[in-house]
């Protein structure tokens, strides 16, 4: 699993631990789930090409055959260069919350995030993202609320890695890339995620070959993520037989 836009780099930890492990605790059950941050020390002006390659080389280390992966959010973005470039590595692809590229709002946020960030206000910055992560008003108030009160605990001593991450996303765009992926892919999306849109994950969708695409009316970018239901399509995509696909 290739996680969304952490505060750091470093492999997930207390809270951000126990939340993953409680959201896909259902696939454990017949399959090991490994979650893998992005490396620390990213050099500046990483590209998400250069963050994809850096997963292949961990992965062709570790792993002696294909593996599933689920891309979420930002992590979905580096996955789909993932799969475009190393096919050999891959035997099925999710793309959790994520699309071929972010909204113009998803892209303002993450401007916001990385401006406050460098004025040293991580209540401010994170709380900044509230309204993209929810799927109504009063969501976005309460997740915006929540995050201010958060700052503090999400602040880092050396912001880079998250500064060079978001940088990276800004300018990305998958499409070109798309039809290059083979393998089976799922992609799972909220019709009032803000972070994309549902035109974004139809697109990527379309673009990639005999992708399946799943869109929830009413979840919006965190509610997709955290859906029972999404964790339920995604083991049965991952446990089907290759002629059920």
């Amino acid at each position: 699993m290739f996680p969304g836009l952490e505060p750091g780099n470093a492999d997930p930890a207390g809270s951000s631990r126990r939340r993953t492990l409680r959201l896909f605790r259902a696939l454990t059950d017949h399959l090991t789930v490994y979650v893998i941050n992005r490396g620390p020390g990213l050099a500046p002006g990483a590209s998400v090409r250069d963050l994809a390659d850096h997963y292949a080389q961990a992965i062709r280390r570790e792993f002696t055959a294909p593996v599933h992966l689920i891309g979420i959010s930002t992590g979905g973005s580096i996955a789909q260069v993932f799969a475009a470039d190393h096919p050999g590595l891959l035997d099925r692809l999710i793309l959790l919350g994520s699309a071929c590229r972010l909204s113009p709002y998803g892209r303002q946020v993450q401007r916001r995030l990385a401006a406050l960030t460098r004025a040293d206000r991580p209540r401010a910055a994170w709380a900044a993202t509230g309204p993209a992560l929810a799927g109504t008003g009063i969501g976005g108030a309460l997740l915006t609320a929540l995050l201010w009160l958060a700052g503090p605990q999400l602040d880092q001593q050396d912001p880079a890695d998250l500064l060079t991450t978001i940088a990276a996303e800004d300018v990305f765009d998958a499409a070109p890339e798309l039809p290059r992926i083979s393998a089976p892919t799922l992609i799972i999306g909220g019709a009032r995620d803000r972070f994309y849109s549902p035109r974004l994950f139809i697109e990527t969708a379309n673009r990639i070959p005999s992708a399946r695409f799943c869109l929830y009316r009413r979840k919006g970018h965190l509610g997709t993520i955290a859906s029972r239901r999404a964790v339920t399509e995604i083991d049965r995509f991952l446990t089907a037989k290759p002629a059920q696909r």
